[in-house]
């Protein structure tokens, strides 16, 4: 496909792309995270950590963009539809915002180093059930170039957020950081339920 095209592609589907973004933004939350990054990081030297950043944005996007292209084969595949996938990423999502707002995140023991940027940042907290449901699911609805660009978009600003990370945090301020992860949380909360309703209303929406 030529550059013009894609980009006249782009423009005409300028509303579902700003959907997508935002709907994959919020829903990886790299904002609300910035506390348990810190949490995770905190013995760690810049330099390190700077590593491990980069290597949760690189393992982060292979990820969610290799589900971007094979979720249709892998829904096929297993013989799963695109509205059950909705609800129970619905269901998954909604279960992972309840607790960051109940119980906040706890981290039951120390990880090397050279894994915290694979696990827990680059999946499950960046790229989860829901950011690989929205995915799929706008992949479905809008197309391949929509929720490619969406998917490059939304790692660029979790770049821009991470480079920034500590005066980013020494404005906030640990109240301010907790606030924004409960606020964030909330709204994820919210994504879900939509999930959730969007998925049952297809299974039983009439021919």
């Amino acid at each position: 496909m030529l550059p013009e095209t894609i980009m006249i592609n782009l423009i005409c589907s300028l509303p579902d792309l700003v959907r997508a973004f935002i709907s994959l933004f919020v829903i990886m939350d790299p904002v609300g995270n910035i506390p348990i990054f810190l949490s995770l990081t905190e013995d760690m030297k810049p330099e390190e950590r700077k590593r491990t950043f980069h290597l949760a944005l690189v393992t982060g996007f292979i990820l969610l963009m290799c589900f971007a292209a094979l979720g249709n084969y892998i829904l096929f595949l297993f013989g799963i539809t695109i509205e059950s996938f909705m609800i129970a990423g619905g269901i998954l999502l909604l279960v992972i915002a309840l607790r960051i707002l109940i119980l906040g995140w706890k981290r039951e023991e120390s990880l090397p180093s050279e894994s915290v940027g694979v696990v827990p940042i680059a999946c499950p907290l960046l790229v989860g059930p829901g950011a690989i449901t929205t995915a799929i699911m706008y992949l479905q609805a809008s197309g391949v170039i929509v929720t490619t660009t969406a998917v490059i978009l939304s790692f660029i600003v979790t770049w821009l957020v991470l480079k920034f990370i500590d005066p980013f945090s020494r404005f906030l301020g640990k109240t301010g950081s907790l606030v924004i992860a409960r606020v964030m949380a909330l709204i994820i909360a919210a994504i879900a339920v939509e999930l959730i309703i969007k998925g049952i209303t297809y299974i039983f929406k009439p021919f």
